[in-house]
């Protein structure tokens, strides 16, 4: 998807960061990380950065320093199209139907179920306060291209149209999967393991004097298999079916029975009439903010105040309206439109989950162009029996299927970042298929050829082939496109015309990081 719709993205570079306090392991220096300020971005530009390891809080987008930080974190990706629900998963999923269709409650927690908050970066609320940018609007918009000295022209960005997101209802039909079923699904047993039983004692056991005993589920296959078979006869005009007739109808009946469940099946389901709950999913854009998100803000917010201070146990002035507008509302991702994109559009958005009139949950979304990233994660603690933070990540997955419907080329779920060295951190990785990011070539790399090398290593080269490269490294440092007293310029031009010590490291640093596309289509701001 061309970015040519919208302004250029702009950004101050900031560097390497001091080392702050990991919310994993605790380590009050050990979080290492590059960092920037995002006055402005293109989806496109963010979905290259967040394919080369960045991640956005707010408008500050960081890369963590993998060889260097405490807890490495990798960003994962799930395929969407692909996913199989784990057995943990189902459970969530019929403990929403269940509680939504006969207002059962069951709210001891499954030890099977991973770590309720799936998108958490602890930390990340930090990064806005520290790093925020106070450049004024009119250093920052572009009056002229310099066209001196060789430089190209550039093509004029038109303002684009910032259309209202409508309220919308999830409705998914039936969607394609994958067709592998083998996959090992994490935390689930062996299907090899050997069941060892104990002997009998004596005097016990089985009689022999009668047919051996048969399992209930093995009775009702036989009954369904000879009901079948008997309304099959019609079509053989009474003659006899033959053997491999009979096999044929027993193997058609077990891939029609035992076809796994897809999301679908277990969240859009008929309803009774009388169902005691309702439960809807609202999609808001919150950047620019519409006027459902506008109608809305005050109670999603005391929503998250509550998460906040229940589940994380800040103090009650921690999570004020200011905090939270920063972190979850404010976003630098222009909003999009195209042709053969979601009709919500793309940027950044508020996923809303309605029970019964009020927001029990809101997940915190960008719609990019390959991809949907989910950025938070906020629920009310009274509906912490529900699994929310893993009922929500199911929902974005179908979500994301449903968007591809319109979008072919937006199936992907990112769930930020995957961090190996911290057990309760692992849970990501049990939305398979899904692939890590490799931290020196940027390459995708499925999960299960990564985890062997991490329990070796906490940073590891993904990529096994020792002469791969990072194929979108910077070739041309001139071509940096640098913002310059309300001037756009290639670098080559700006150093040059710079006035005191040269600032080419931290320029090369920059470029390495974002790669040669980003650095040609982003400002970098120099004052």
């Amino acid at each position: 998807m061309a970015a040519g719709g919208s302004s250029p993205s702009i950004v101050e570079y900031f560097g390497g960061e001091d080392g702050y306090r990991c919310g994993y392991c605790k380590n009050e220096t050990g979080n290492l990380s590059h960092g920037m300020w995002a006055h402005s971005m293109t989806v496109q530009d963010y979905q290259d950065l967040i394919d080369r390891g960045w991640r956005r809080s707010g408008k500050y987008i960081y890369k963590p320093i993998m060889n260097q930080t405490c807890c490495p974190q990798y960003t994962i990706r799930c395929q969407a199209l692909c996913f199989q629900t784990s057995k943990s998963h189902k459970k969530v999923l019929k403990k929403m139907l269940k509680f939504i269709s006969k207002g059962d409650v069951s709210k001891v927690a499954s030890e099977e179920e991973p770590m309720d908050s799936h998108t958490e970066d602890v930390v990340a609320c930090d990064f806005a306060y520290k790093s925020e940018s106070h450049v004024s609007q009119s250093e920052l918009t572009p009056l002229r291209v310099d066209h001196t000295e060789g430089v190209e022209n550039e093509d004029k960005d038109t303002g684009e149209t910032k259309e209202e997101v409508n309220v919308q209802k999830v409705e998914l039909g039936s969607l394609p999967t994958c067709a592998d079923k083998d996959t090992p699904v994490p935390g689930e047993p062996s299907r090899s393991a050997k069941i060892v039983h104990a002997p009998p004692k004596p005097g016990k056991g089985a009689d022999l004097s009668k047919p051996p005993c048969r399992k209930a589920k093995d009775i009702r296959k036989e009954r369904k298999l000879q009901k079948l078979l008997q309304n099959q006869m019609c079509t053989f005009e009474g003659s006899p079916l033959e053997a491999g007739n009979e096999v044929f109808l027993l193997q058609n009946s077990k891939s029609k029975t035992n076809q796994p469940k897809t999301i679908e099946d277990f969240v859009f389901v008929s309803l009774p009439d009388d169902a005691p709950h309702k439960l809807e999913v609202r999609v808001v854009r919150s950047s620019p903010p519409s006027s459902q998100f506008k109608a809305t803000f005050q109670e999603s917010y005391q929503v998250y105040k509550r998460y906040q201070m229940v589940i994380h146990k800040d103090p009650p002035d921690k999570p004020t309206i200011n905090q939270f507008t920063r972190f979850l509302c404010d976003s630098p991702l222009e909003a999009e439109n195209a042709p053969n994109g979601p009709e919500c559009g793309y940027g950044s958005f508020h996923q809303q989950y309605w029970l019964d009139g009020k927001i029990i949950a809101v997940g915190v979304i960008d719609i990019l162009p390959y991809c949907v990233s989910s950025v938070y994660l906020y629920y009310d603690p009274d509906y912490s029996f529900l699994s929310l933070g893993v009922y929500s990540a199911l929902r974005e997955i179908a979500f994301t299927r449903q968007l591809h419907e319109k979008a072919p080329d937006l199936c992907f779920y990112y769930m930020g970042f995957y961090i190996h060295s911290c057990p309760k951190m692992r849970y990501k990785g049990q939305y398979r298929p899904s692939d890590l990011l490799c931290p020196e070539t940027y390459v995708w790399t499925p999960i299960e050829q990564c985890l062997p090398l991490l329990e070796h290593s906490k940073y590891c080269r993904f990529n096994q082939d020792v002469k791969a490269v990072d194929e979108g490294r910077v070739k041309e440092l001139g071509r940096v496109r640098v913002l310059h007293k309300r001037t756009v310029m290639p670098y080559s031009v700006y150093k040059k015309r710079r006035k005191g010590p040269s600032d080419e490291a931290s320029v090369q640093q920059y470029a390495s990081l974002v790669g040669q596309t980003c650095s040609e289509r982003m400002l970098l701001f120099r004052s």
